[in-house]
């Protein structure tokens, strides 16, 4: 075996037991291997590995830039208020019986998630579902996984239903093989998406848990609490004294939030931090401790202002959950780096991240896209906080102004535009994205920077990353002998009509069990050229195992991990890993059983 075939297997585990270790993004993992590749590949000039030309010719792949502009398109869908046109059609079905509101709010959220990224339709549905189930009166964790499933649903139906489609189509189109059509994977989306809408009609209110949401981790006196702030007078006993060596926190009814000094929220546990004049204590108070707080010695309330010291209010605190967004430009930041109470004037007090709630050592956690974030603040300051693109309020649906709604019409048109475009083949997608972005930008249906700002450029650095990858295996022929060593395991035991049955279900394991842990973007860009080398190891056409992995990297539903809308539901519905197990394996089971009987029967091998 060839050194570069060696290499390339190695450069493969690594990539591997990084997406699933998680110590570093995946982002910067594919962007290691990129860099590993070219690095290698120009100091040994070997002839297997790709050159410098052909590694950077994955920026030439259309696939990438076609993701990067749907993201636009669909930003400025979920900026007009596009996405929004199907909350009042489920706000008109809430009356339906359970099992009736869940098979239409899943064709409902279905049919447009074929034609919209799927993590703005969940991020703008996931408030309206939340208020929905207070108005059916069931827990919102009996609608929140349902909703990340559908959008998955409709995904498989057409060609911009997910970035994984178009990603697919991509490579086969670079491999001299017809692209995928705009509707083409519609004979196997749609069945295996009425048959998951069945699914969760009959068994998903009994296998759904019942969980409350972060809110429940309080107490409902914690929860009439009011927030108020008091100065460490300049004469103060408290001067150099450690909190918990003091008598401010010996009364019940008060609790100490944040430790504001010259401006700056003192980083690290309030209660350990040593008092200096002039600090600012922000104390959360059940009405009896507002009295209490007032009498306390050394310190200095609202109504005992010295003269020339800053009016502080105090408010009836408000609970709040939110979501922190996609993009978000606190991501990867700790609450005292980005200073988050001063910046929104916000309090929080607990994050729920992977099934679990932190309230401890809150100041040096790192913030994650998708983390939950219990917070508290007055009315004025949650009023405020609505119009972040930071954090998602979860306690109300997200309104577009006025003058963003006057545009909606042109955001739908020309996103129906961009269908019909491709699916007549006037145009390739690329072109008929392109100029729909460049539509959208110039009527002002959205600006350049949130243009800019909407890309999931960590999406685009794991594609091309893996996309060189895939190429490196490709050229090395390891791709070809993963091909070879399938074909004859699945010899050993298949009947010879029956060859290409067996190994389109084995390609559809590998790729789900890939998405379930990996990026599913990164499960395509990898078994797609491996799919293409088991086709031709067999003599057969490679169109129905590309069809397969595009439907198994989409299928991503036993783990909250492996595609980004389960994780985003994950953390608001209260749940568990091992719910999204319960509920999701059996629906692995059913798109896995139908895709392998349809696709052999609509794609003739």
């Amino acid at each position: 075996m060839a050194w570069e075939i060696v290499f390339v297997f190695g450069l493969l585990v690594f990539a591997i037991a990084s997406f699933i270790w998680e110590r570093i993004s995946p982002d910067l993992t594919a962007l290691t291997v990129f860099a590993v590749l070219i690095f290698v590949s120009m100091v040994t000039q070997s002839d297997l590995l790709p050159s410098l030309d052909v590694t950077l010719g994955v920026f030439s792949n259309s696939a990438p830039i076609t993701i990067a502009g749907m993201f636009i398109v669909s930003a400025a869908l979920e900026r007009t208020g596009g996405i929004d046109l199907i909350t009042g059609y489920l706000k008109k079905m809430v009356k339906l019986p359970y099992r009736g509101f869940i098979f239409v709010m899943v064709l409902g959220v279905a049919g447009v998630s074929a034609f919209v990224n799927n993590t703005p339709v969940v991020i703008v549905l996931m408030p309206v579902m939340l208020s929905l189930s207070r108005d059916m009166g069931i827990a919102s964790s009996k609608l929140l996984i349902p909703l990340s499933y559908a959008s998955i649903f409709g995904g498989t139906c057409t060609l911009l239903g997910t970035s994984t489609n178009l990603l697919a189509s991509g490579i086969l189109k670079e491999s001299g093989h017809a692209p995928i059509g705009m509707f083409e994977l519609a004979s196997v989306g749609l069945p295996v998406l009425f048959c998951g809408a069945i699914y969760l009609v009959i068994f998903g209110n009994r296998l759904l848990p019942h969980r409350e949401t972060l809110t429940s981790i309080l107490t409902e006196e914690e929860r009439k609490e009011f927030i108020t702030e008091a100065f460490i007078r300049f004469d103060s006993e408290l001067h150099g004294k450690v909190v918990t060596e003091t008598n401010l926190l010996k009364n019940r009814g008060i609790r100490l939030l944040e430790i504001v000094r010259h401006g700056i929220a003192v980083p690290g546990d309030p209660k350990e931090q040593t008092l200096q004049y002039g600090d600012r204590l922000v104390l959360a108070c059940r009405p009896s401790g507002v009295a209490e707080a007032h009498s306390m010695k050394g310190i200095t309330m609202q109504s005992e202002l010295a003269e020339g010291l800053e009016t502080i209010a105090t408010d009836e605190g408000a609970l709040v959950e939110g979501v922190v967004a996609p993009q978000a430009s606190i991501v990867g930041r700790t609450l005292g780096e980005i200073n988050f109470r001063q910046r929104f004037r916000m309090v929080v007090v607990a994050v729920h991240r992977k099934g679990t709630n932190q309230r401890e050592r809150l100041s040096s956690l790192r913030l994650e896209a998708g983390d939950t974030l219990l917070m508290m603040g007055s009315s004025d300051a949650i009023n405020s906080l609505a119009s972040s693109d930071d954090i998602i309020i979860l306690d109300r649906p997200r309104l577009p102004a006025r003058s963003l709604r006057v545009k909606m019409p042109i955001a739908i048109l020309t996103s129906t535009s961009i269908v019909m475009l491709a699916s007549f083949n006037l145009v390739p997608i690329v072109a008929a994205v392109a100029l729909g972005v460049a539509t959208l930008l110039l009527t002002g249906c959205l600006k350049p920077k949130d243009a800019y700002a909407s890309v999931e450029w960590s999406i685009l650095v794991i594609i091309f990353g893996m996309l060189a990858l895939g190429q490196a295996m490709d050229s090395t022929g390891a791709s070809q002998l993963i091909a070879n060593h399938l074909t004859d395991l699945v010899r050993t035991f298949a009947p010879t009509h029956l060859e290409a049955i067996f190994m389109l279900a084995i390609i559809y394991i590998i790729t789900s069990v890939f998405t379930e842990f990996l990026s599913n973007n990164a499960a395509v860009a990898l078994m797609v050229p491996i799919a293409l080398g088991i086709a031709a190891t067999l003599g057969v056409d490679p169109r129905p195992f590309v069809i397969a992995s595009c439907i198994a990297a989409s299928a991503s539903f036993s783990t909250p991990i492996g595609y980004q809308t389960n994780t985003y539901v994950y953390g608001v519905g209260g749940y568990k890993f091992t719910d999204f197990t319960k509920v999701g394996l059996p629906l692995n089971f059913i798109y896995f059983a139908v895709s392998v009987f349809i696709i052999p029967r609509v794609w003739s091998f």
